[in-house]
């Protein structure tokens, strides 16, 4: 039995953080950024389980569900409302879901190591799962700190995964973990985010590049068999230096940083959902998606999209 992708929801914050504010108080232009990260503007404000919830809200919608038809909620993120309890048993009580959820932290890798943890459920006997990314990262991002400040924003978005398709959800995947790394980027208890930004682009470039390869090959595909690719949110530079090194087209590429900065565990399926909006899927069509992040993770999944098979 497989599963399929039968809702899509986003949410953002009101506040809209352009460069010109940066530069207003830093030693920094919009020019800068946006020539080093393609970053014009992020969303600012709100709660990771405020967020979760309208995200969620919004794809059940789409599912042409309610909460109470969904056994299965994990959230992805890394900055959850409080230390105890989970921030998913918030968001898990705001929609009236039943069964269980838990919150899932592999960075900006995480919505796809929830993807796939959520497929695997769907196998052993769960019927319906909410799968979500939601961040806050300006609560723990230093607002003076030029190097990080311009880079992160917050939002949510969320997809519904229905069990009783005919067809496999996920062709291939790959997750990993390089936990010698994680001194170039991390965040202590009450503290902000550090990043040694040359070194986590380079390892960030080779990582995406060899999770992707193998992905590729163990679905039997061509990165010319990809409909579109969604890579994490975090620089357009490094998605541009996978691209051109894989042979994967921009034309296929999902962009949504420009608009949102780096969002973490929320910004893959924020740029799904809105490739989604935007009419660029359809039923069959094979997706790749990769993330890398903190840890060092990392993540990549063959998705094939649609509810094909599909049998409610």
């Amino acid at each position: 039995m497989g599963s399929a992708i039968t809702g899509w929801g986003e949410a953002l914050p009101e506040r809209i953080v352009t460069n010109d504010e940066f530069a207003a108080r830093l030693d920094t232009s919009d020019e800068w950024i946006v020539a080093r990260t393609g970053i014009h503007e992020r969303r600012m404000g709100s709660t990771t389980s405020k967020l979760a919830v309208e995200a969620g809200s919004a794809a059940l919608d789409r599912a042409g569900l309610v909460g109470a038809d969904v056994d299965l909620v994990i959230l992805a993120t890394t900055t959850p409302d409080q230390a105890i309890p989970a921030t998913s048993a918030a968001v898990h009580d705001a929609l009236g879901c039943r069964g269980g959820a838990f919150d899932l932290n592999a960075a900006c890798a995480g919505f796809v190591y929830a993807l796939v943890t959520a497929d695997a459920l769907l196998r052993a006997g769960h019927r319906r799962a909410l799968v979500i990314g939601s961040e806050t990262l300006s609560r723990v991002t230093d607002q003076d700190d030029r190097s990080t400040a311009v880079l992160f924003g917050d939002g949510a978005a969320a997809i519904v995964v229905e069990a009783g398709a005919t067809d496999d959800l996920i062709l291939a995947y790959d997750l990993g973990v390089d936990g010698s790394a994680t001194s170039l980027l991390y965040a202590e208890h009450g503290g902000h985010i550090h990043m040694e930004g040359r070194e986590v682009f380079r390892r960030a470039v080779r990582t995406e590049i060899t999770s992707i390869e193998r992905v590729l090959a163990d679905a039997g595909i061509g990165p010319d068999d990809v409909d579109l690719f969604v890579p994490h949110q975090a620089n357009v530079r490094i998605i541009e230096a996978v691209n051109e090194r894989l042979g994967l087209s921009m034309d296929k590429t999902a962009i949504v940083l420009d608009r949102t900065g780096n969002t973490s565990a929320a910004s893959i399926p924020l740029a799904l959902a809105e490739a989604a909006d935007a009419g660029r899927l359809n039923d069959g069509d094979t997706v790749l998606l990769s993330g890398f992040g903190a840890g060092m993770t990392w993540a990549s999944a063959v998705v094939r999209w649609g509810r094909r098979g599909l049998a409610r």
